[in-house]
């Protein structure tokens, strides 16, 4: 029987571990440019806000001047769509997410990776079909923190009650400015402490996400 609740999901860092891809790419976009790599560390604090941002803060990090950007973009974004097995899920994710289709809620997913990588991403692991929308980091001429993305993600998704789950400062910011409620799983790319997100929950297991949920409702 179909819910009246859209659950929204953030994907890097929130549904898979990409940090193993996602650095990997922008040291190997580097070393084809000439470069010394980043420490996966300092590339970590790159994402969050898109890939564009992401190469713009590695290039600077890496000494490049700004007219290399549409070249470093580039280059990334071809390592990248290599990079499937650095796309790791996250424990107990798939089965969750699964059982909360099962229990009739809709899923979507709200995130900033460009389209062709997010469903690169979804597709090599399997994961298209539990989701009912999907809006990424160019399907509108905004991203996130701004609320568009992902009011349009719930939009398109038709449900009465609204709930994002997100891992990061861009996720609690986003969900803040379209006023819906913001649950934090906590083992992602965040840099502040948990108490300076506004969020409803937290979690660091997939396992309690359901019981989080229907506390919500």
């Amino acid at each position: 029987m179909p819910h009246n609740t859209a659950l929204v999901f953030d994907l890097d860092g929130t549904l898979i571990d990409s940090l193993p891809a996602i650095s990997g790419s922008v040291n190997a976009m580097l070393a084809d440019m000439g470069c010394a790599p980043l420490p996966v560390t300092q590339i970590r604090g790159f994402i969050g806000k898109g890939a564009p941002n992401l190469v713009k803060l590695s290039i600077a990090a890496a000494g490049l001047p700004d007219d290399t950007f549409d070249t470093a973009l580039a280059t990334m974004m071809g390592h990248y769509a290599a990079a499937h097995d650095g796309n790791i899920p996250f424990d107990h994710m798939v089965d969750t997410l699964e059982g909360l289709r099962a229990a009739g809620y809709a899923l979507g997913l709200c995130t900033n990776k460009p389209s062709a990588a997010t469903q690169a991403v979804l597709d090599h692991l399997g994961l298209t079909d539990l989701f009912d929308v999907v809006i990424s980091g160019d399907s509108l001429p905004q991203r996130k923190p701004h609320p568009a993305p992902l009011r349009a993600t719930f939009e398109a998704m038709g449900r009465a009650n609204h709930i994002y789950i997100g891992d990061s400062e861009v996720d609690a910011e986003t969900a803040n400015a379209a006023e819906v409620p913001f649950v934090l799983f906590t083992e992602g790319y965040r840099k502040a402490p948990i108490s300076d997100l506004t969020h409803a929950a937290i979690f660091d297991d997939f396992r309690a996400l359901p019981e989080i949920i229907a506390s919500l409702q």
